[in-house]
């Protein structure tokens, strides 16, 4: 699946919080299989909105939608 470029203010929050590794590895894994384990990729309430969520580890998780066959990453 298709990554649309991360808004400037999510890449700032990735590096600020040294998560820039981890975002790499993950959007790899993403790129590759949206439904891959180590993901733990859940489909958000209410779940007609059709909002996803993601860990790229235990602390944190990133918030994304799919448009057009596109994963837009929301927070």
């Amino acid at each position: 699946m298709e990554i649309k470029p991360l808004r400037k203010d999510v890449l700032q929050y990735l590096h600020k919080h040294n998560l820039d590794k981890k975002w790499t590895k993950t959007k790899m894994l993403l790129e590759q299989n949206v439904r891959h384990p180590s993901l733990h990729v859940e489909l958000l309430e209410p779940r007609w909105r059709g909002v996803y969520s993601f860990r790229l580890d235990r602390q944190y998780r990133a918030i994304f939608t799919i448009r057009e066959g596109k994963a837009e990453i929301v927070a």
